[in-house]
């Protein structure tokens, strides 16, 4: 696994990240997400080794960061904020580069080469220089270092920055199958990719974890959790709202929107556990209003994120 150990680290007198501890096993994507200027950077570069801690450690694999950095790093694959590769390099280039940094021989370094190319979708630029690439590009480019070697523990910084909604879905497809023989710490400030990728998310808040659960159950916190959203072809307001609060089950209602076709409310229940659709839909049949939509809020995982990191 990859453990974290209360690892801190200060510049001068700001403590950037303080005593912040969590594990990652293989088979699992846990999202580590914060606000700018959380620590969430500078505690990815600790876990990898690239700068050292005041305090506490990383163990990757059984090998302490701190103690046996080498063994640890040969274990390893990471992805850094901003993509940082070599331009003057092409493609191909690069990641022979990179294969012989990693110790393989020229065979291997042939084979391993075409098939991190094939997966990351890079044949089209293989021999391009790194300094023509686009962003999305690059950041690619320096993705496919990290699985070159079929590393056991994968840290990515905010992997898919700046590519375009069809490459993160590609390089989210390529982390959800790859989780499943590797332990996986992915940094990212995309909520959405916390929900479609992520099996645990921890949230960090002033170099402090201030959360650290599944993506569904952060969802629960949300205020709108559990609240029933209909829409309702136009009718009157405020008998519409009477016999909605009139349900013993209901805690409130609130119009949302209203046109000329329909009024969209918000129902909320007085027992998160006890589910209300059914009731609701019922009570406004039985009183002819109709129902055009329908659907249970499962809860939002930016106003929660907001919530507890303001």
């Amino acid at each position: 696994m990859i453990e974290v150990k209360n690892i801190t680290k200060d510049f001068g007198k700001m403590k950037a990240v303080d005593n912040v501890s969590f594990s990652v096993e293989k088979g699992e994507i846990l999202g580590f997400l914060g606000p700018n200027g959380a620590g969430k950077s500078t505690t990815m570069r600790m876990i990898t080794g690239f700068i050292p801690p005041t305090a506490g450690t990383a163990v990757i694999g059984g090998y302490d960061i701190t103690e046996d950095s080498i063994s640890a790093r040969k274990k390893m694959g990471y992805l850094p904020e901003n993509a940082p590769v070599y331009p003057d390099m092409t493609v191909h280039g690069y990641l022979d580069f990179c294969a012989q940094i990693r110790g393989y021989g020229p065979a291997d370094r042939k084979r391993k080469i075409h098939e991190t190319i094939e997966r990351c979708f890079l044949t089209r630029v293989e021999y391009q220089n790194i300094s023509t690439l686009s962003k999305g590009y690059r950041q690619r480019v320096c993705f496919a270092q990290s699985i070159l070697h079929d590393p056991e523990y994968l840290i990515f910084d905010e992997p898919t920055d700046g590519l375009d909604p069809n490459q993160k879905h590609e390089v989210r497809l390529m982390i959800r199958e790859m989780s499943e023989k590797k332990a996986i710490l992915l940094s990212t400030h995309i909520l959405d990719e916390v929900e479609s990728v992520c099996t645990r998310a921890v949230i960090i808040a002033n170099g402090c974890i201030v959360a650290d659960d599944t993506p569904d159950n952060l969802k629960t916190r949300s205020s709108v959790h559990g609240a029933v959203c209909i829409a309702v072809a136009t009718a009157d307001e405020q008998a519409l709202i009477s016999v909605l609060r009139e349900l013993d089950c209901v805690k409130q209602a609130e119009v949302l929107e209203k046109d000329e076709k329909q009024i969209h409310v918000r129902i909320y229940p007085k027992e998160l556990k006890i589910p209300i659709a059914d009731r609701i839909m019922i009570a406004l049949r039985e009183k002819d209003f109709k129902i055009e939509s329908l659907f249970v809020e499962q809860g939002r995982l930016d106003e929660v994120f907001r919530k507890i990191t303001l």
